[in-house]
């Protein structure tokens, strides 16, 4: 397939602005950009999109530049928003900046021929002067075209919310990014969401009027949604950061595996790099046999190895087996506690380690059995563990390698019924 053929097939094209664009694609070498508007510090899996598709067209001989709004950012961009986002300081935007560039630098390859680079459009737009820039840019935007713009149009119907000046101003920065861009780097397409249409033509346009004979191009990406129509990305606690000090490997890699039928073959195609063979192949898996949720399994190891790396992958893994009687070795107390988040658990003196109190007495204190004598049925029976491990014994004993991290032990009851003793 063309590139052009497999972004279509995989589900990455909303609108382009030229039909030759294919075309074109094939026969050159384009430099490209995405902006990405630092509002926190770690990106979400609702840019990946946009991430991967910066990578495809990396891949396929075209120079990818991700462009982190540390000007911009301090405006806020109207699209797709109901209200005003809140200003945030210089200081945090810097910040933000930084996280945002450690993360995108990930994803591409910033060596060879199509290196991949990172910049701030406030280093050209930091000291523009108002006067300046409405006389020379601002002059080639008429009030009456901004006003028809999606973006604008919905929030100038909003009474309640309505759209500040900075707001409405906003997509003429971004339409000087798409000039300073063709200028300095001979950058010739804008991606974006489907979201960014408006500012996307805006930027063209300026760049037609001020640079005649330089032919710039569009195209965006839609919007990912759930096969019920509701909004991607999210889950009970918020956004899927991909810093995994705000998201854990393994809760990023539950939210892949968790994901419907209906939505994991769509995934599949846009966010991984599988070949179209591979992709096909499960999707049929899950026709024919939806319960070995094999696309759901693939998927959230493409994706966590993609994110966070080979160990974090595998620690995810690891976890995620320890809920079905894996071993827990290599599992730290932070990961223990998010696994068995839903278990109940209980204090007990460290003292029960270093003087080898016997479990079953210990687990009575704290409440895992009602008496001793169902400890030794449980024992008997062959349905109890510790740290994953069947204890064989009424009368083991605890001790230093009674733990599974630094001061947690998992006791499990049957199948699934998991206790935590922490051990203080």
């Amino acid at each position: 397939m063309s590139l052009f053929e497999e972004l279509t097939w995989r589900g990455f094209i909303h609108q382009t602005t030229h039909p030759e664009l294919a075309e074109l694609l094939e026969q050159e070498s384009f430099t490209l950009y995405c902006g990405f508007d630092p509002t926190a510090d770690s990106l979400h899996i609702g840019h990946l999109l946009a991430i991967v598709g910066l990578a495809r067209f990396q891949r396929a001989g075209h120079k990818p530049i991700a462009l982190v709004g540390g000007a911009t950012g301090m405006i806020g961009d109207p699209s797709g928003k109901t209200s005003e986002r809140q200003l945030l300081d210089a200081e945090t935007i810097e910040r933000n900046v930084a996280g945002v560039r450690q993360q995108l630098e990930r994803f591409l390859d910033f060596t060879g021929p199509c290196a991949a680079q990172v910049v701030n459009n406030h280093d050209w737009l930091g000291d523009l002067s108002l006067i300046g820039f409405l006389r020379d840019v601002g002059k080639h935007f008429t009030v009456n075209v901004m006003m028809a713009k999606e973006s604008v149009r919905a929030r100038l119907a909003d009474r309640e919310h309505g759209l500040s000046y900075t707001e409405f101003s906003y997509q003429l920065l971004q339409a000087y990014d798409y000039l300073h861009l063709s200028d300095a780097f001979g950058c010739r397409l804008q991606v974006g969401g489907s979201d960014q249409w408006g500012n996307i033509t805006a930027g063209m346009d300026l760049t037609r009027r001020l640079r005649p004979g330089v032919s710039t191009f569009g195209l965006t990406f839609p919007l990912v949604t759930k096969a019920d129509g509701t909004k991607f990305g999210k889950s009970e606690g918020g956004n899927i950061w991909l810093d995994a000090a705000r998201t854990s490997p393994y809760a990023f890699y539950q939210f892949w595996v968790n994901q419907a039928d209906a939505d994991v073959g769509r995934y599949l195609r846009c966010f991984t790099f599988l070949p179209r063979e591979e992709v096909e192949a499960l999707e049929r898996q899950t026709q024919e046999a939806p319960e070995r949720r094999e696309a759901q399994r693939r998927l959230a190891e493409e994706m966590t190895r993609l994110v966070h790396g080979e160990e974090a992958l595998a620690k995810a893994q690891r976890a995620t087996q320890a809920l079905f009687g894996g071993e827990l070795d290599g599992l730290d107390d932070a990961m223990l506690e998010e696994v068995f988040a839903e278990a109940p658990s209980s204090a007990v003196p460290r003292s029960a380690l270093t003087e080898g109190r016997p479990l079953l007495d210990v687990l009575v204190e704290a409440e895992v059995f009602p008496s001793r004598g169902e400890a030794k049925r449980m024992v008997k029976n062959g349905g109890l563990y510790l740290n994953n491990r069947r204890v064989d014994s009424e009368g083991a004993m605890l001790g230093a390698e009674s733990l599974a991290g630094e001061r947690i032990a998992v006791v499990r009851k049957g199948k699934k019924n998991y206790h935590l003793l922490r051990f203080e």
